[in-house]
């Protein structure tokens, strides 16, 4: 290892961070890709269907593990059909500001102790700030597109995420207070101890931990909260008129945002990297011991249950989205805050120690 290191040390600090970036960015373009595969496969096994099972590598089938790679081609050779009266420059613009924070979220995102990007105090305020700059595309997408349908479509999808947003803000405090700090790692250590799983925080914090992801489906418009996306109402949504690689761009932005949102549900929640297992069983062992490979298995659960939910649930209305999100969710976290406070402030044994 010690060539290898030298030879790191004399890069210029510019190449070795944008070596950092894409060995951040290819594995998740990669899992965003698979993710609408492994979305098509695991939801045709829920309904009794066979699912993408053509398209291979090299005349090999192979289960149909070719068909994300199809579905980019075909999107990259598609023509973009900018519509008669839209405002050409903000209709191009808004597609890589609905992306462009779902990536850049993942500088601050540890993803094993000390294997991050940018460790920076303020994590979780970056990570809030990102997240909340995705509606500016939603709504630009909308007007610029001169479509009456994109934009009832986009009111429907801004007002349903700033709605969310603030319910996942507010849960969001009760992990800064029971942490004690913004910086992401520091608040999977404050999840470590002798017990496993039964000190992290989704036991004290259990309320605003269910808050947190089903405002992360709610945000990212995933059923059963797709009504801007319901296609007998208002065809496709804030979107309806994008195609070729523009539409390729909201498509991704999406499956980047759900894959977020189950890696910080697995961070803030479920102990990041930590092992589930007691300290005295997995000291010694690589596989049963704290590491990158939980992270993993945990954000891969919560990407699962995005999934489940849209093979399951049935399409809410919107007065009833709303009422969840104003009348039930906010009230809660609310609450919540102060009880994990006053926990925080008795110094309760296990989780606030």
């Amino acid at each position: 290892m010690g060539p290898v290191i030298e030879l790191w040390t004399a890069l210029p600090v510019v190449i070795q961070i944008v070596i950092k970036i894409l060995a951040i960015m290819l594995p998740l373009m990669i899992m965003v890709a698979y993710y609408t595969y492994a979305e098509r496969k695991v939801i045709s096994y829920m309904q009794v269907r066979v699912g993408p099972n053509r398209v291979g590598f090299f005349g090999w089938r192979l289960w149909g593990l070719g068909q994300p790679i199809a579905d980019a081609v075909k999107l990259m050779f598609k023509e973009i059909i900018i519509p008669t009266g839209a405002n050409k420059l903000l209709f191009l613009i808004a597609p890589t500001l609905a992306i462009g924070p779902a990536l850049a979220a993942w500088a601050v995102f540890p993803f094993d102790a000390g294997l991050v990007l940018a460790d920076i105090n303020a994590g979780l305020l970056y990570i809030l700030a990102m997240t909340s700059l995705g509606v500016y595309g939603v709504i630009i997408a909308g007007w610029a597109s001169n479509s009456k349908y994109a934009l009832l479509g986009a009111i429907r999808s801004a007002a349903q995420i700033v709605s969310y947003e603030i319910a996942m803000g507010f849960a969001l405090v009760g992990v800064l207070v029971a942490a004690g700090s913004l910086n992401l790692g520091d608040i999977v250590e404050a999840q470590q101890g002798g017990l496993g799983l039964l000190h992290w925080f989704w036991l004290p914090l259990l309320p605003l931990f269910l808050v947190y992801f089903i405002s992360g489906v709610a945000e990212t418009n995933r059923a059963p909260f797709d009504v801007a996306e319901g296609e007998s109402e208002i065809v496709a949504g804030f979107h309806v008129e994008y195609s070729g690689m523009a539409f390729a761009v909201f498509f991704l932005a999406e499956y980047a945002n759900m894959i977020l949102i189950a890696a910080l549900s697995a961070l803030m929640f479920l102990g990041g990297w930590l092992s589930p297992l007691p300290e005295s069983w997995s000291e010694d062992s690589v596989l049963l011991g704290d590491g990158f490979h939980w992270l993993l298995l945990k954000t891969f659960g919560f990407m699962f249950l995005f999934l489940w939910f849209r093979a399951t649930f049935p399409r809410y209305r919107y007065d009833q989205i709303m009422r969840l999100g104003w009348k039930v969710f906010i009230p809660i976290t609310i609450v919540w805050i102060v009880v994990v406070a006053v926990m925080r402030m008795a110094q309760m044994p296990w989780w606030f120690n």
